[in-house]
């Protein structure tokens, strides 16, 4: 078998950015920062979401966001539905004009 042909298989400490919550997988993930874990530095490779903080495992109904992505959708979704409640498009006479040229 070739030296170079596969990535190096190793222990990986993967951390949950939202929840803190570690633990240690093999993996043929390489990265470059480091962190100690019960006693033993593994690579440390950080997670947006894991089964600690997932709805589905956790039983939660709420979504756990640390990037702040729901909260921005749910605001510029508000503000173009009440935008459109507020001003209806009456059909004017000068849109008459520019719609038939």
């Amino acid at each position: 078998m070739k030296d170079q042909g596969h990535p190096r298989y190793q222990d990986v400490l993967f951390e949950d950015s939202s929840t803190g919550h570690k633990f240690v997988c093999g993996s043929t993930l390489q990265p470059k920062e480091k962190a100690q874990f019960e006693g033993k530095e593994y690579p440390l490779y950080r997670l947006a979401v894991s089964s600690a903080s997932h709805p589905f495992f956790t039983g939660s109904k709420q979504l756990t966001d640390s990037e702040g992505r729901v909260a921005k959708f749910n605001k510029r979704y508000n503000a173009k539905k009440t935008e459109a409640a507020a001003t209806p498009e009456a059909v004017t006479p000068e849109k008459k004009a520019k719609k038939s040229k």
